[in-house]
């Protein structure tokens, strides 16, 4: 169709097929988002704050990319951060 450049001619019949193309990764996309958000927030941890579950589900989700990272690295990285509470 684009070949063609009979998608400027059929603008409708294009945007329909794009997101036909688009919509089933989206759905099975977010889908698993919520199937993370079901084994991450479980009824004891009902309660987690907002920012402490986004970051809970982006480690799940990406934990592929957070395998590669070593656990000395991380370690290294809170123990060379400055305290930010003031001393009493």
């Amino acid at each position: 169709m684009v070949e063609t450049r009979m998608h400027q001619v059929f603008n409708y019949v294009y945007l329909l097929i794009t997101l036909s193309l688009v919509l089933p990764v989206a759905i099975a996309s977010v889908e698993r988002a919520f199937s993370v958000m079901n084994i991450v927030k479980g009824p004891l941890r009902n309660k987690m704050g907002d920012q402490w579950l986004s970051d809970s589900l982006l480690v799940y989700i990406e934990r592929d990319i957070f395998a590669c990272i070593e656990n000395e690295a991380i370690m290294l990285r809170f123990q060379n951060m400055k305290p930010r509470r003031g001393q009493l």
